[in-house]
């Protein structure tokens, strides 16, 4: 089982010099955490780091003691980038391994969700010796791709 919202938080308090005051800690802190929680997710949502987190639509729907569903690989960066996210609002500097940590961490997710961009061959390319275009049509060039509104009405792909 992942970690809990509400142990995201504390451990991004605790990472900030906050643990010993764990008993100190209103509800109001709590949820002011959850809430810098839920936006720095909505907002890597954004930029296509998709990590299962459950993002509400409203404040008020999310909870601290929902599981958070996401992956174990995903844990520092959450907690670190959490922590610098909260410390200004303690009045708390952040410790530079922690900002290293979080850059790395963030770094891994990044280049975890990356994927090359799909890219086709150029109409102008020959199209080599495996290939037989004089069975279809007499052209020793590929194809150009076909986009969804050359498609026929039946779905069939119309040759030129």
């Amino acid at each position: 089982m992942g970690y809990s919202k509400r142990q995201f938080v504390t451990a991004a308090l605790s990472e900030i010099g906050m643990a010993e005051y764990v008993f100190d800690l209103q509800p109001q802190d709590l949820q002011s955490g959850l809430r810098r929680l839920d936006a720095m997710m909505a907002e890597w949502n954004a930029k296509g780091i998709r990590l299962g987190y459950p993002i509400p639509g409203s404040p008020q729907d999310s909870d601290l003691d929902s599981p958070s569903e996401v992956p174990d690989s995903a844990n520092e960066a959450i907690i670190t980038n959490l922590a610098l996210r909260l410390a200004p609002s303690y009045g708390k500097q952040v410790m530079n391994e922690t900002k290293v940590t979080a850059k790395n961490a963030y770094n891994t997710l990044l280049s975890r969700a990356t994927l090359p961009a799909e890219q086709q061959m150029p109409g102008s390319m020959p199209s080599g010796a495996g290939n037989k275009p004089w069975r279809v049509y007499e052209d020793p060039f590929l194809r150009p791709p076909v986009s969804p509104v050359q498609a026929g009405q039946d779905g069939a792909i119309e040759l030129y």
